[in-house]
């Protein structure tokens, strides 16, 4: 059975009035969440490129300590989770419509959660296991700083906050780098592959801190997300990808760490990465 594509919003033209009003609005949305990491990041990659040490040797944390005390760590991460998941609320308020419910209208609902699950898990296969060769790869080629995924001095509390920070890394880039600037490009007549390709390149900025394998890998995942919610029309299967794979690249790095530490590991002082 197919499933329906994403409901556009009116074909007609907006007024001058109202298309200057939704490029101020995208302008500040981005300016306020992935936009201003993508800027972050990209200057992060400039930066890392300038340095003596080559970039291969060099390394980034996705989810580093906030405080050398337990209780303040744990609470300044969690907090971190919680005001990152606010700027997605932000996002899901703006596209909320009189008559219309915003996360339906998205397919960020469970109205369908057995064929979004499914679909969710298939996607983090087929883009996991190239992403990871890739990964490998541009290591190996030196074009890649070392990403330290989560610590390995493992604690009880480290588990739970590395599965909302997977969740908050779904919803935040899904949400906005897909069901928000579809909708909002699509009302200013982008043509959908303008706009997959656009969101995707904007995806790559946004990952431009770890390397250029990350940029191409990322651009690749956005097309391919990018696609799906325009075959099927709903956001949460990416969610749920974007989840399973940050929750298996966080949870298992210790693993991969230990296994593959030249790789995965290399010993340089790590540069924390931009974040939303």
């Amino acid at each position: 059975m197919t499933s329906p594509t994403p409901p556009s919003p009116q074909r007609k033209a907006p007024a001058a009035a109202s298309r200057t009003r939704l490029w101020w609005e995208i302008g500040i949305v981005l300016a306020v969440t992935v936009g201003q990491s993508a800027l972050y990041s990209v200057l992060s990659l400039v930066r890392a490129s300038l340095r003596t040490t080559p970039i291969g040797q060099q390394q980034t944390q996705l989810n580093p300590n906030r405080d050398a005390e337990v209780l303040w760590n744990v609470l300044y991460q969690f907090l971190g989770v919680v005001f990152a998941l606010a700027l997605v609320a932000l996002v899901v308020y703006l596209l909320w419509e009189p008559g219309s419910n915003a996360l339906r209208r998205i397919g960020l609902d469970f109205t369908r959660f057995g064929g979004d699950l499914g679909r969710g898990i298939l996607l983090a296969a087929v883009i996991g296991v190239p992403g990871l060769g890739l990964y490998v790869v541009s290591r190996v080629l030196g074009l890649n700083v070392a990403v330290v995924a989560s610590p390995l001095d493992a604690a009880w509390w480290t588990v739970p906050l590395l599965l909302l920070a997977a969740v908050r890394a779904g919803l935040t880039e899904e949400v906005i780098f897909i069901a928000y600037l579809f909708d909002r490009l699509r009302r200013l007549g982008w043509s959908w592959w303008t706009i997959i390709l656009t969101t995707a390149a904007l995806r790559g900025a946004y990952h431009a801190y770890q390397g250029v394998g990350a940029i191409v890998g990322n651009f690749v995942l956005g097309v391919v997300f990018g696609w799906c919610y325009r075959r099927w029309g709903r956001v949460m299967p990416l969610v749920i990808a974007h989840t399973l794979l940050d929750i298996v690249a966080f949870v298992g790095y210790p693993l991969a760490a230990a296994l593959w530490p030249g790789v995965f590991a290399p010993s340089p002082s790590p540069t924390p990465s931009p974040s939303v």
